[in-house]
């Protein structure tokens, strides 16, 4: 009788325990947090894709006021690169490639000449995951972080 009772105390446990993780669970969609205003002409953003309670997909980049994306700025690429030892197309695949394999933003290494855009992805991370866990597509801004 004892036993019985253990084994139904522990299933009710584990139970409960499951539950209260599921709300800390990430929920499908597609999450955005942005930067609210433009840095230097550029206004970075994350989106991930959610699918199953997982991460699938991660796109962190930055655009300007006509939506050319950052990692597409050929010039700036080389300007970068010769003064940083890195790139956009570079760090943001980098650092979204770290999200994408954790499935969480508490990992991520900083890569070296990229240090402004970890604390910018690091924080607009955050914020996505936040929306994902609450299941809040709609876009969050946050404040610019970099300099």
């Amino acid at each position: 009788m004892k036993r019985i009772l253990s084994f139904v105390l522990a299933l009710a446990l584990s139970a409960s325990l499951a539950s209260c993780g599921n709300e800390a669970a990430l929920q499908d969609g597609y999450y955005t947090a942005q930067a609210r205003e433009f840095n230097f002409g550029w206004k970075e953003y994350v989106m991930i894709m959610v699918k199953d309670g997982s991460i699938v997909s991660v796109e962190y980049n930055a655009e300007n006021a006509s939506g050319f994306i950052k990692s597409w700025d050929t010039a700036y690429m080389q300007t970068m690169l010769h003064s940083n030892g890195t790139y956009p197309n570079e760090y943001t695949r980098y650092y979204a490639g770290q999200l994408l394999a954790d499935q969480n933003d508490d990992s991520i290494d900083v890569l070296a000449g990229a240090s402004s855009s970890y604390i910018s992805f690091r924080k607009l991370a955050a914020a996505a995951l936040e929306q994902a866990r609450k299941g809040d597509s709609s876009i969050v801004f946050i404040d610019n972080t970099t300099p």
